[in-house]
């Protein structure tokens, strides 16, 4: 009788648990992946669709289609509650539980508002498309009150913008919304002028983008000063309501603060019985496994390693390399080779700040300005997933550079519902 193949089960579809599982293509294992969505999405760009320069189809493409042609991967849409590691099995929130021989734990990150939750309603983040979704609503619709506002001072409320956080998150969102106001929408209301909105970058460090050098950091930072972004560093936000911010001693009205400062590890994390780090994400030996568990793997935001005396970042190209090294250590486990520890590669850092604005860092080499912007653009489409999301998503930036246009400016649903599209 042939024994059944190894069950590896990967929760997460995001850059660490589809490049596990395309790994594993020809390895003899079958694969459940599970994720709470139907999609990857490519989150580098998230921030377009939240600022209406792509529609969510362009960044993200169904999982059953990337992998419809792996045979060894099923594909289930469901939502995780917690993980049994000690009885190795997945327990879902419908009450049902899959059992499994290798576990890839890859469930990303969420907001941090750190020890301030009630600031959620009033300073929304963007980590799904449902949030850019609801952030695009929002940003839209600020400029349609502000045009109906009667009151001087409600007006102006309604044209001030905050962007908290100066990571490269923060620095895109409020480049990009500082453009939007004095290009995209140029000549469109009468009782307003979208050029004299305020858009602030809030930081509460001593500079924006801290990963960069501190030289790129003061050129990005003058960058945005040039797009017509004030940069406020140095300064924690104190309090966050639906009428505004404060920082330091002074209120700021502002009806549209978006949150881009903290992330916090998934939750699942916290089921797992092992010790978490500060942010909640799961301390890893250093071939990604869990302490006393070695069928168990966590990758991407959610684990905590340390390299070279600095932690490995929650970026992309960590994630991706980490799925990789995961589907290679099932891989020497099966065949009865020891696992070996994981290498993260940094190939630079990247941020762009808006048209014909950005900075990358590759060491020695560091570009910013036109040159690093068209190295931004170049690197981002050629990571899309699927030639159809590169060929639109090119279109639509050639598009926008000529034009100033936003393709994606469709306000939908009411006062009381989000985006559905």
């Amino acid at each position: 009788m042939t024994a059944p193949m190894p069950h590896v089960v990967i929760v997460g579809g995001g850059f660490a648990g589809l490049w596990a599982t395309r790994a594993l293509a020809s390895a003899p294992v079958r694969i459940t992946l599970l994720d709470r969505g139907n999609h990857h999405l490519f989150q580098p760009l998230l921030y377009q669709v939240a600022t209406a320069g792509l529609s969510a189809p362009d960044i993200a493409a169904p999982l059953r289609h990337i992998l419809r042609g792996q045979k060894n991967v099923e594909v289930r849409m469901a939502t995780v509650a917690r993980i049994d590691a000690a009885g190795k099995r997945v327990e879902l929130e419908d009450g049902s539980a899959i059992a499994f021989d290798f576990l890839l734990l890859a469930s990303g990150a969420t907001h941090a508002y750190f020890g301030n939750d009630h600031w959620a309603a009033h300073a929304p983040g963007l980590k799904t498309l449902d949030d850019a979704l609801d952030l695009r609503r929002k940003l839209l619709l600020a400029f349609e009150r502000a045009e109906a506002a009667d009151d001087p001072a409600e007006r102006e409320a309604w044209l001030s913008f905050a962007v908290v956080g100066g990571g490269p998150t923060g620095v895109e969102l409020a480049g990009t919304l500082a453009e939007i106001a004095r290009h995209t929408l140029k000549d469109e209301f009468r009782n307003i002028d979208p050029a004299q909105a305020r858009v602030r970058l809030v930081e509460a460090g001593p500079r924006v983008l801290s990963s960069f050098p501190e030289d790129l950091s003061e050129k990005a930072r003058r960058q945005l000063e040039k797009l017509g972004v004030e940069v406020a560093t140095g300064t924690p936000v104190a309090d966050i309501t639906a009428e505004g911010y404060r920082l330091g001693e002074t209120f700021v009205p502002a009806k549209t603060v978006v949150w881009a400062a903290g992330v916090a590890a998934s939750p699942l994390g916290r089921t797992l019985g092992v010790e978490l780090d500060r942010a909640g994400r799961v301390p890893v030996l250093p071939d990604l496994t869990v302490p006393g568990h070695p069928d168990l793997f966590v990758a991407g935001d959610l684990a905590s390693l340390q390299q070279d005396g600095k932690p490995v970042p929650g970026v992309a190209p960590a994630a991706k390399q980490m799925g990789r090294h995961v589907a290679q250590s099932i891989r020497a486990r099966l065949s009865g080779r020891t696992t070996t520890p994981f290498v993260y590669r940094d190939y630079g850092n990247l941020a762009t700040i808006g048209r014909m604005a950005a900075v990358v860092d590759f060491g020695r080499l560091k570009l910013s300005g036109l040159l690093a912007w068209w190295f931004w653009l170049t690197a981002h489409v050629f990571f899309l997933i699927g030639f159809r999301n590169r060929l639109v998503v090119l279109l639509n930036w050639f598009w926008a550079y000529w034009s100033y246009q936003r393709a994606a400016r469709i306000i939908l649903g009411d006062d009381d519902r989000s985006d559905t599209k």
